[in-house]
């Protein structure tokens, strides 16, 4: 079984005028959740980190109009890879399922 992973949109930094264009996006922070049950448990991971976009050829979309989905392309096109972020993020649930190192407590203590 694998996490449900989510990918957000935290924030946006722009340019407020770029020639003839206005609002335009050269940065965006973003953050990729994952979740997963497991032995009813429930288990989280996140990454976080952020990208920069090169100013708009051709065409533009208003900052109004932008979506979160698009703005996580220019992410993915410009240096994030979403799939090593989503397999670091699968990672961290996996260690916390199946830790490689535990800490019993101490045998000559009792609980």
């Amino acid at each position: 079984m694998s996490a449900t992973i989510t990918w957000v949109i935290e924030y946006m930094q722009c340019k407020p005028t770029e020639g003839s264009y206005t609002d335009v996006v050269v940065f965006a922070g973003w953050r990729c959740n994952g979740a997963q049950t497991a032995n009813s448990v429930d288990y989280t991971a996140t990454n976080y980190g952020s990208a920069s976009f090169p100013m708009p050829e051709g065409l533009f979309t208003p900052y109004v109009d932008l979506t979160e989905e698009q703005v996580l392309g220019w992410c993915w096109a410009n240096g994030v890879d979403k799939t090593a972020v989503e397999a670091s993020v699968q990672g961290s649930i996996d260690v916390q399922i199946n830790p490689p190192v535990v800490q019993p407590p101490l045998p000559w203590v009792s609980a």
